[in-house]
């Protein structure tokens, strides 16, 4: 038995993990992965706005607005729809991890 939906279409040091958050308090934080600079292209469009993402299950996580939550948190929304990620320090042309 395989196990294809957690392994994005390229695998390497070069290609960011299926799933990451930039919330500390996330089990998917990953700061030293962070720090590299990831790329996010949700629906064809290079999105900066992203909390968290996952490749194999095409989703990502955005910020609702400046609504906060009680505990300080900002509010996020889950968008579904097809999701690449790449590292943004390779320059032009890097590896890309997308479900294929």
């Amino acid at each position: 038995m395989t196990d294809e939906t957690s392994t994005p279409e390229q695998a390497g040091p070069d290609v960011p993990p299926d799933h990451l958050a930039i919330n500390p308090r996330s089990p998917h934080f990953d700061a030293e992965k962070l720090q590299r600079g990831i790329g996010i292209r949700f629906k064809g469009t290079v999105r900066n706005n992203v909390e968290e993402y996952c490749i194999s299950e095409g989703w990502v996580r955005v910020q609702a607005g400046k609504t906060l939550d009680r505990r300080g948190n900002p509010l996020t929304i889950k968008l579904t729809g097809p999701v690449e990620a790449w590292y943004e320090d390779l320059g032009e042309n890097p590896p890309v991890a997308s479900k294929g």
